[in-house]
């Protein structure tokens, strides 16, 4: 007797158990997690509301936390913080390398005049061949890591050839305004900031040497689990983007004072950026591999990666979306 009542315990011991696990996922799969940055689509979407209003017809809420940069935010997604956001080409790769199970969902349209290498107004520098033994400053793993190392190799130059400090913008821009350093590598909107506020000189940006796409990326459980949210997602960003194109302005007005920066130098930052997000095609694949070989061979990661491995490959109703 004794053993049947254990045994029948047990049972509704497991079957509460299940039942609770049910309920957890159930509520994961309730919240959409979204990581964004200080500046982008992402913010316009945010500030719409209109994914909210969609979303909440499946069910679906909305939860944003904002990051510093690209590196971060992935750290966000690696450890499961957030299950959706948006970075620069480069983080994705060191993410990866680092064992992060994400997915690559969509990207925008090139933006190489988003990001450049900046030097002091009245700096002697006039090339990035002069850059030779000169210390820079950037984010490590984000956008313009691959710029630098882009640029220092047209110019003749090896990534060795540079004293690198790594460091987030605000700190950035304070070690370029104090002369700490020779040359600050950045994206807007601290790059039109820099331009427009210390007249900072642009050395090289992103044209002909590196396209800057922006990538968003999912954690691969929340992507393979919830097709239809994503999809809703894309859509929901590439409405924002198209109508952001077409619309420099009323973005910059609505911009503006979440960044806390003169209209003119928002507009500057929104008229270089690419709209329109679309599902990864071969070529941005190819691109994107080219630049995960990069850093590996500069032993920047420690293994080799496979970019295809890691892309998402939406349902046939998701893929007919133009």
């Amino acid at each position: 007797m004794r053993t049947v009542i254990l045994r029948r315990g047990l049972v509704a011991l497991f079957a509460a158990a299940v039942s609770f696990g049910a309920i957890v996922q159930a509520h994961a799969a309730d919240t959409l997690r979204i990581g964004y940055q200080k500046y982008g689509t992402l913010v316009l979407l945010k500030a719409k509301g209109s994914l909210e209003k969609r979303l909440a017809e499946q069910g679906v809420q909305v939860q944003w936390t904002e990051f510093p940069g690209g590196p971060q935010l992935l750290e966000g997604l690696n450890v499961g913080s957030i299950d959706f956001g948006v970075t620069g080409e480069t983080p994705p790769v060191f993410a990866q390398a680092a064992g992060a199970d994400l997915l690559y969902v969509a990207y925008e349209p090139p933006a190489p005049t988003s990001e450049a290498i900046l030097v002091p107004k009245d700096s002697a520098i006039k090339s990035v061949a002069e850059l030779k033994g000169k210390t820079v400053v950037l984010n490590k793993g984000s956008n313009v890591h691959y710029l630098l190392v882009r640029a220092l190799e047209d110019a003749g130059l090896k990534y060795t050839d540079v004293k690198t400090v790594f460091l987030p913008p605000a700190d950035a821009r304070a070690a370029f305004e104090r002369g700490s350093v020779d040359a600050w590598v950045i994206w807007d909107p601290y790059q039109a900031a820099a331009e427009k506020q210390l007249q900072a000189r642009t050395l090289r940006d992103g044209t002909g040497i590196a396209d800057n796409h922006q990538f968003y990326l999912a954690t691969k459980p929340y992507a393979e689990q919830h097709p239809e949210v994503i999809r809703a997602l894309v859509e929901e960003v590439r409405a924002v983007g198209e109508w952001s194109k077409a619309n420099p302005q009323q973005v910059t007005d609505q911009v503006a004072p979440l960044l806390g920066l003169p209209a003119d130098i928002t507009l500057t930052s929104v008229k270089r950026q690419g709209y329109g997000a679309l599902f990864l095609t071969p070529e941005v694949v190819a691109a994107q591999q080219k630049i995960a070989d990069t850093f590996y061979q500069l032993k920047l990661i420690p293994k080799p990666l496979s970019i295809k491995d890691v892309i998402w490959t939406p349902p046939a109703a998701v893929a007919k979306a133009p």
